[in-house]
């Protein structure tokens, strides 16, 4: 299955487009110049083709390829809102991706996939916590990345609140950590949360926007009047 799907991958490749790609993420791996929209339509087939366990194989194999479309594709196989069943396995395999992130591409669509599992059961939170303390930038940044549905809700019930202050307690925690992509993932997230909740994205900023670098400050206030 993993031959078949990389040479359906190497078939839509793009030297020249690999080359600039490569430039442009500066992650040292291959790269064949495939488009997300081509991607996408890779991954929706194989999605329908495959049962859960080889569609699960099937990422495990992409990621371990170490290719930049290979893994994008890996996460987009996972990214569903519904996986029946829902067995931990996806979710499992996810974040044994997390300790190789190394550029937000990637990174990105992993943690898409991962918002979906988390969203389909919050008690995954748990597992998420420790990720804020590791010595990994990506993965303290993936903490706040994978958690951006708990911006979403604009009638938030009593538990959804009260994980969503969990999460803005590690947002806190990183403020005094000034590296861009941390900084961003906290401004990302406080500003995703001002379209539902002004208000406590206001408090957040009163509590802690001094000590932001002024880039994300600027950037998570973007959207308050």
């Amino acid at each position: 299955m993993i031959d078949d799907a990389l040479t359906a991958l190497k078939a839509l490749g793009n030297p020249q487009k690999a080359t600039e790609m490569a430039r442009y993420h500066k992650a040292p791996r291959p790269y064949l110049g495939v488009a997300n929209p081509d991607i996408d339509a890779l991954t929706k087939t194989w999605r329908k083709e495959t049962s859960l366990d080889d569609r699960l194989a099937l990422a495990a194999d992409l990621w371990t390829t170490d290719i930049h479309e290979a893994r994008i594709a890996a996460a987009k196989l996972l990214t569903q809102a519904r996986i029946r069943p829902d067995d931990q396995a996806a979710w499992t395999l996810i974040q044994s991706w997390v300790p190789d992130f190394d550029a937000w591409a990637i990174a990105d669509h992993a943690a898409i996939a991962g918002q979906k599992r988390l969203s389909a059961d919050p008690v995954r939170l748990d597992e998420i916590e420790p990720w804020t303390t590791s010595d990994h930038m990506w993965t303290r940044r993936a903490a706040l990345v994978m958690t951006l549905p708990w911006t979403k809700n604009r009638n938030p019930k009593p538990d959804e609140i009260a994980q969503r202050e969990r999460i803005l307690g590690w947002a806190a925690a990183y403020v005094p950590d000034h590296q861009w992509f941390i900084q961003k993932s906290i401004a990302w997230w406080v500003r995703d949360l001002s379209k539902r909740d002004p208000d406590r994205t206001r408090a957040f900023l009163e509590a802690h926007g001094k000590d932001m670098k002024p880039f994300a400050r600027k950037e998570a206030a973007r959207h308050l009047s």
